[in-house]
């Protein structure tokens, strides 16, 4: 046993100094929630997060382990400690880490803007070395007994009720005196460690995704099935899109090019007049109204008939080119020869650009001849004496 002994690998002792590290982990063991409607069980993940020199823990349920629950946690976490210590130090977790590695392990860009917004150093643990974070490992297994085993009894229908049972458990824990202290984890916070904690910043972090998209010949970049317009001068380039649950911005070499509001229904396509050419700014502003409010200033007849040449295509945007056709045909000309030509191109139905425009260039009509009288033409003039 002896020789046995003197194999094993020596520890280190830490000490862990007041403000200086929050140590962050998820539980192996997961809270069974019902679906009241289905009564389908899932199980939720639970976070715990433990101050290093105080140990007051903090545990909440997510759904998954996946980035927005573990970004989401943190800050929630930051808020239950009303303070930011100098470094939080995770497990190698892929929500965090992107890569692992000894020298120099490559964060997640979502996990490093949040160090960056609550100014917090991260240092992940090597890989496969729980002593590292021994800390949290101790606070994980107790928040297991503690939390799990007072909950185990109870049946949980919704992620908030679990999260406000846990919340009730994990404030009894941290009001428990420490066997060897004597004072609660409470206590020790708030008399040696809540004083060393930074400030929190003036608003909470949003939760934001990265990822990249390809500025397309119609300069929109797609993002989940849906089209958002981007300058048209970057049509080809790689943008970065960063994505919160309410807006979308594209950042071109570090710029912010666009900003959108994120689309969930309703139209595709989201444009943007300023990112159009100024030829496309034209066509865009086309439409049935502008349309009738131009051919009105011509008369009734006109603005009708303008109304009957869009409806009469399947879809309104068809009949924009007849009507900037006819419209345009109509300058110079007078206001009458305009309504008479109108009246009658809605008599006969002629809503083509050819229709329209053979009345508008036909010169005008005789009357038609009285029963009467038979009407006068070049055939049935007599002579000279026949008008008296």
């Amino acid at each position: 046993m002896r020789e046995f002994e003197r194999r094993l690998s020596p520890t280190m002792r830490q000490n862990h100094v007041a403000g200086d590290k929050v140590f962050v982990d998820y539980s192996g063991k997961k809270l069974p929630i019902v679906d009241p409607a289905t009564g389908e069980v899932r199980h939720a993940e639970i976070f715990v997060a433990v101050l290093g020199a105080s140990n007051l823990t903090y545990a909440e349920a997510t759904w998954t382990q996946t980035l927005p629950d573990w970004i989401e946690a943190h800050v929630r976490m930051f808020r239950f400690f009303g303070g930011v210590p100098r470094l939080v130090v995770p497990d190698n977790l892929k929500s965090g880490v992107h890569k692992a590695a000894f020298y120099d392990p490559e964060l997640n860009r979502s996990y490093g803007k949040l160090a960056a917004h609550y100014d917090v150093g991260i240092l992940p643990t090597r890989s496969r070395k729980p002593r590292d974070k021994s800390k949290v490992e101790v606070g994980v297994r107790f928040a297991q007994f503690y939390i799990l085993g007072r909950l185990r009894n109870r049946t949980f229908f919704s992620l908030a009720e679990a999260n406000a049972a846990i919340a009730g458990v994990v404030e009894r824990m941290n009001a428990a005196p420490l066997r060897r202290l004597g004072i609660s984890r409470r206590e020790l916070f708030e008399t040696v460690e809540r004083p060393t904690l930074a400030a929190l910043p003036a608003e909470d972090y949003v939760f934001a995704q990265w990822q990249f998209a390809r500025v397309g010949l119609d300069y929109h970049i797609e993002v989940e099935g849906f089209f958002y317009s981007v300058p048209f001068g970057l049509i080809g380039e790689q943008v970065d899109v960063r994505l919160t649950q309410r807006t979308l911005e594209a950042f071109h070499k570090g710029e912010r090019v666009a900003a959108h509001s994120r689309r969930y229904g309703g139209q595709a396509h989201g444009t943007k007049p300023e990112h159009m050419p100024a030829s496309h700014r034209h066509y865009a502003s086309w439409s049935p109204e502008r349309f009738r409010s131009w051919a009105a200033s011509f008369g009734p007849n006109t603005e009708m008939l303008i109304g009957a040449i869009l409806a009469s295509r399947r879809h309104p945007e068809q009949g924009y080119r007849t009507c900037i056709g006819v419209l345009r045909h109509m300058r110079g000309l007078s206001k009458e020869r305009v309504e008479a030509a109108s009246a009658k191109a809605l008599a006969i139905r002629a809503f083509s650009y050819k229709g329209v425009v053979s009345l508008l260039d036909a010169r005008a009509s005789p009357e038609p001849a009285s029963p009467e009288r038979p009407a006068i033409t070049h055939r049935n003039i007599r002579g000279p004496g026949y008008f008296h």
